[in-house]
């Protein structure tokens, strides 16, 4: 491919606004907040996926949210093989990581040749940092080589400067382990009904989801109840 970005026009670059840094702000948890971060950064640069990373040391990152299964596991690929932009000392924390072809770039080839068989070719990271602290990264995934430019860098990098003034603001780090710790235990429940029912991931979340909805409960608390009390809601 040529790399012409464009080829990909981006109307929605106009939504690096007030209106979004606005929806970031009144996001009622911390959870909310990171789920909005990852979406918005799909949506923003137009990307085909996107997650949040949150750094708890060098060799440790923990995933916050993901637009996908394949983001979801294209983010966490930077701890299995200790590689990865995620990873670098926090030396600039403006600067926006891009790579334009993970077949071919050479800063990171383990995690950029996992990240191509993911069906990823381009990766832009955009810092999630205050001056106080640095709490992680939004990740934003194309399958197309070349499908981000400087541009895409500094839209990404506006809507990061909001997404870490607005985690900043609705919560600690306490917060954020939550967030992080709730996704987890959907995740096992998740396990759980798949394995009880022989459903596939997607299947399950659905159930949760429906259990959730039609008992107006927290997907949490659902969680929750299946992991601790073994007990399942009716599929």
């Amino acid at each position: 491919m040529d790399g012409d970005h464009s080829q990909t026009q981006h109307p929605s670059h106009s939504l690096i606004n007030s209106e979004i840094a606005l929806s970031l702000h009144e996001a009622g948890s911390t959870e909310e907040t990171i789920g909005l971060i990852a979406e918005y950064g799909r949506v923003a640069v137009g990307g085909d996926a996107a997650g949040v990373l949150i750094i708890r040391s060098r060799h440790r990152l923990e995933e916050a949210a993901s637009t996908s299964d394949a983001a979801s596991r294209a983010q966490l690929l930077q701890s299995e093989l200790d590689e990865g932009p995620s990873l670098e000392p926090a030396e600039r924390p403006t600067k926006v990581d891009r790579i334009d072809d993970t077949t071919s770039d050479p800063r990171w080839p383990r995690w950029c040749a996992a990240v191509a068989e993911l069906g990823f070719q381009s990766v832009l990271l955009a810092p999630l940092a205050t001056r106080e602290r640095r709490y992680g990264s939004i990740n934003v995934y194309a399958h197309r080589a070349g499908a981000f430019d400087e541009d895409d860098e500094a839209v990404a990098m506006i809507l990061a400067r909001h997404a870490a003034v607005a985690l900043a603001r609705s919560n600690d780090v306490e917060g954020l382990r939550r967030a992080i710790d709730a996704r987890k235990l959907i995740g096992i429940a998740m396990g759980m009904l798949m394995e009880r029912f022989d459903i596939g991931e997607e299947q399950a979340f659905d159930v949760l989801r429906r259990y959730s909805q039609s008992h107006n409960t927290k997907l949490r608390d659902v969680a929750e109840q299946i992991v601790s009390d073994r007990s399942l809601p009716e599929h």
